[in-house]
């Protein structure tokens, strides 16, 4: 009986972000990127989201290579959690190479790591893989899009693509590389769904040209852009803006800093002679005669621009009259984040162009359109829509059965599903692997769970409260408290009958008789439920009785 190919999404099926692939025949496997993911709005204090690794920690010895399609955090963020773990050789273009040695770099990686470089069109052998690359067009440089031929057919891995017709580094979607794979036959098409819900064509890099440059003709102080770090080509577009007015362009953030230098090195980053300044150097130039391009387009709380809009950033304050644009649009759960950004840069005098107010801003995902065209031209006998939430999974399913792909051979699938594929067809298997989400809190990975975050919400929502007892090990008499200690629930100094009713409580709760571990499991109890009825809350209670 021969091997199955299956393909096994770890992440990005049913979420926007953390995308990472699995393509599995016999005993070889290939994974196609390692993104990360922001947290949702519960997810307190959590700093980032990885996918769950535990399929291939499992099958370790059997992966092959990682292949990262470009360098954005999505598809790459989860490199320093996963390269320690599964240290195989990692394939990339050479700009998204150089993005992936800064991050690395800063975790101490770089030296341990295996990293093989591929132009665009290059085929790499992998047995029993044969994976061809194509060059699509997206919103930073070099990204590429996957066909991975295996003994059962051929899988397209779009990568995140739109068909820009005139994009900032000037390098179309291969047309002619998708016709010819669609002419000689796809088994599966697996395709970026983003804007699946979004009619027509993204529009193209260009029109950001023409409002960064109204911006900058009518600013009368310094212009501040905040975008993504690895977003190249916007920061190309900020540069060639900054150019164009007379003006010095400085770089802050230290990510930010770490890849305009790689990139302008690399050569994908085109910097006019004397343009760029070190931001110890703006307070030389008249602020008309300085644009500053930053980190914090999502307003991520240790980001420069939400350092600049809380006052507290060392070298860059912000005053009336500066212009700030955010070039980015919100990822889903950092809508809140980004709307108190906002509002602390109105409150700071400064004039803000955000998504909403001006084109400042275009997806990298294709519309509807594209999405018709990319699977017209690749012809695909299967459908598999990724990168999106769920609904955008099922728009972009819906979009393929328009264009007469078979409804049984589409499918709608979340992380940890299984999608076999034989002779005699294809079939899948919802929650077949661990797939769940990995958090990262400081230097914790994987030790926050749903019990600790119960807790942090419980913990915000109602506080704590500690109640210390001391009792004699051989009476049972309390020989000192009750001591209570509160946070988030009361203000012990103004809450003194409901302190001391408590103390009651526990006086009268104690078994003189009974061992302390007994007593506080009892204890617990009794300070719930009297708490409770006093305040209609449920504060965390922590009784800690202990015997000398």
């Amino acid at each position: 009986m021969k091997p199955k190919l299956k393909i096994i999404p770890l992440g990005g099926a049913g979420e926007i972000g953390k995308n990472m692939t699995v393509v599995e025949y016999d005993d070889a496997i290939l994974v196609i990127d390692a993104g990360l993911m922001f947290p949702e709005t519960d997810m307190l204090g959590v700093d980032i989201v990885i996918p769950d690794i535990a399929y291939l920690l499992e099958r370790k010895d059997q992966v092959r290579a990682i292949i990262i399609t470009h360098g954005h955090e999505d598809h790459t963020g989860a490199l320093p959690y996963v390269l320690p773990r599964i240290n195989v050789p990692l394939y990339a273009t050479p700009l998204t190479r150089g993005l992936i040695e800064v991050k690395l770099k800063s975790h101490k990686l770089l030296k341990t790591t295996t990293l093989r470089t591929i132009q665009m069109g290059d085929t790499i052998q992998l047995d029993p893989f044969t994976i061809e690359t194509f060059h699509v067009s997206h919103s930073v440089p070099d990204g590429i899009g996957l066909a991975v031929t295996t003994p059962v057919g051929t899988i397209v891995h779009s990568g995140d693509f739109k068909f820009d017709p005139s994009p900032v580094d000037g390098q179309l979607t291969d047309f002619a590389r998708l016709a010819q794979l669609g002419a000689r036959g796809v088994l599966a098409l697996l395709s970026d769904s983003t804007n699946a819900d979004s009619p027509g064509y993204t529009p193209s890099e260009q029109t950001i040209n023409e409002s960064f440059a109204r911006v900058f003709a009518l600013a009368q102080g310094r212009v501040i852009v905040a975008t993504f770090a690895s977003n190249i080509s916007r920061i190309q577009q900020v540069i060639d803006t900054a150019a164009r007015f007379h003006r010095k362009v400085a770089v802050v953030g230290r990510s930010m800093v770490d890849n305009v230098k790689m990139a302008a090195e690399l050569g994908y980053l085109r910097v006019p002679e004397n343009t760029l300044i070190k931001v110890e150097q703006a307070h030389k130039y008249a602020s008309n005669e300085v644009a500053i391009v930053c980190t914090g387009g999502q307003g991520e709380p240790t980001s420069a621009l939400s350092r600049m809009a809380n006052h507290d950033h060392k070298q860059v304050t912000l005053t009336a009259g500066d212009t700030v644009i955010l070039s980015s649009s919100a990822i889903p759960g950092n809508e809140e984040l980004i709307n108190r950004t906002l509002n602390n840069l109105f409150r700071a005098g400064a004039i803000v162009f955000y998504d909403r107010m001006m084109d400042v801003h275009v997806s990298g995902h294709a519309s509807r359109e594209e999405q018709k065209l990319m699977i017209n031209l690749v012809r695909p006998k299967y459908f598999i829509p990724i990168h999106g939430e769920y609904r955008h999974l099922v728009l972009h399913t819906r979009l393929a059965q328009s264009l007469g792909i078979p409804a049984e051979n589409t499918f709608v699938v979340e992380n940890g599903a299984r999608i076999e594929f034989d002779e005699s067809g294809a079939r899948v298997e919802h929650n077949a692997v661990t797939a769940s989400d990995v958090l990262v809190d400081g230097l914790g990975i994987g030790d926050v769970g749903t019990t600790v975050l119960r807790d942090r919400y419980h913990l915000s929502q109602d506080g704590f409260l500690v109640a210390l007892v001391t009792r004699d090990a051989h009476t049972g008499e309390i020989v000192f408290g009750p001591e209570i200690i509160t946070h988030g629930f009361v203000y012990t100094a103004e809450a003194g009958d409901l302190i001391a009713g408590t103390k009651q409580v526990i006086i009268a709760a104690l078994d003189k008789g009974s061992r302390s571990s007994g007593q506080s499991a009892k204890l617990k109890d009794v300070l719930s439920q009297y708490l409770y009825a006093q305040t209609k809350r449920r504060p965390m209670v922590i009784p800690v009785v202990t015997e000398v």
